[in-house]
């Protein structure tokens, strides 16, 4: 039977760790809450030793603290005490001082959402509101499990897109590392041979010195050109009419990985925050918030004003045209049956298999063609160097 690692708390506030045996992770937690304590973590422990590293980011901070609070309050303690024990545990120290500010603001009377909503960096919109709904509806507990759902699927798809781009990145890296380092310091080695002994150079061999040449002579300033070029970029896409535009590429380039990926997050925050009984119009803008791309963002602006018209979300989202028609078909039944949230999310799910499907399919073709520019740029090398060679063979000794 599979060993589990765990930690609980009592409702006393008193934290243990340990192991324990069960069949899958559901029944480890049950086993747990049978005994009398409340578990806050259940994992399967990791085969062999790794490195532990206490760099965390902010999205697994939030993520650690929702699933934490959620079982907390699920077992039925109050937001305060459930807070304090938080506070008490908390392995981030940023997440430690954010969680003691929430409890200073409950305790001197203000609500958790608007507690909340004075940590911006930490807790976004869509946060806020679906915690401020849950307190409405006195269903806090629930909308944390439906938030903790939420940041899972979304930590999911970003992992996996963020684990399928490693290889590439490292492949650009080190190709254009091993490139750098033949035309510094391989090939001026090779210029000074080729100067003594005289002779004319093959064409291919003189264009490749003269490239190796300049970047010794003027490398400093190609790389003060692509920095202040980088910074230059960064301001660019800062302001929203580059920020379109560069979306406006990305769509161009990556439209089945870019479509797929916004219509996921798009229907999982708006079917969430559905389902957690945000009203329809505030849900929208929050889910509209989400979208990362200003072509989409942009396109789907009118969908809210033709929610106030009485027209729904599925006709006003097959005018914008900037979702799947097998996305706005589901979208238009859920609609009709009354089962909007609950399609939403089925829409969600399936678009994010397929995005990572898409992902696989875009990296497949990535790989092969970053080799072969590699392969072409370095066989050239190779190959001049050769013909430089070759050519010393006929000079006259």
């Amino acid at each position: 039977m599979p060993v589990f690692s765990y930690r609980s708390t009592t409702h006393e506030g008193s934290v243990t760790e340990g192991v324990i045996e069960a069949a899958d992770e559901k029944a480890a937690v049950e086993r747990l809450r049978a005994s009398g304590v409340i578990p806050l973590e259940v994992r399967a422990p990791r085969e062999g030793w790794r490195p532990q590293f206490s760099l965390r980011s902010s999205q697994g901070d939030l993520l650690s603290f929702t699933s934490e609070l959620s079982a907390l309050l699920g077992a039925g303690l109050p937001l305060d005490r459930s807070l304090g024990i938080l506070a008490e545990i908390s392995e981030s120290g940023a997440m430690r001082g954010v969680t003691q500010s929430l409890l200073r603001s409950i305790r001197e009377g203000s609500s958790f959402s608007d507690a909340l909503q004075r940590h911006p960096r930490m807790f976004p919109r869509l946060y806020v509101n679906m915690v401020r709904a849950g307190e409405a509806g006195g269903v806090l507990d629930v909308v944390l499990e439906k938030l903790n759902e939420f940041l899972e699927s979304a930590k999911e798809l970003r992992d996996h897109v963020v684990s399928a781009l490693i290889y590439p990145a490292i492949l650009s890296v080190t190709g254009g590392i091993s490139i750098i380092i033949l035309l510094a310091y391989v090939l001026p080695k090779f210029s000074v041979i080729f100067a003594e002994l005289g002779g004319a150079l093959p064409v291919p061999t003189r264009v490749l010195l003269a490239v190796s040449g300049g970047l010794q002579d003027y490398g400093w300033l190609l790389l003060l050109l692509a920095a202040a070029g980088a910074v230059a970029f960064r301001n660019w896409l800062r302001t929203e009419q580059g920020r379109y535009r560069w979306d406006t590429v990305k769509l161009r380039l990556m439209e089945d990985v870019v479509r797929k990926l916004e219509t996921a997050r798009f229907c999982r925050t708006l079917g969430t925050l559905l389902r957690s009984g945000v009203p329809l119009l505030q849900a929208l803008e929050n889910a509209r918030d989400v979208i990362e791309n200003r072509v989409i963002a942009s396109a789907i602006a009118d969908v809210s004003r033709g929610a106030k018209e009485g027209k729904g979300i599925a006709s006003p989202l097959a005018d914008a045209n900037v979702f799947p028609p097998l996305a706005l078909s589901m979208i238009k039944v859920g609609e009709e049956t009354g089962q909007l949230d609950e399609m939403l999310l089925k829409v969600a799910g399936s678009y994010e298999k397929s995005l990572k499907q898409a992902v696989r399919r875009f990296i497949s073709f990535l790989e092969p063609v970053l080799i072969l520019i590699m392969g072409v740029v370095i066989g050239f090398i190779v190959v001049s160097m050769l013909m430089a060679v070759f050519s010393i063979t006929e000079l006259p000794f």
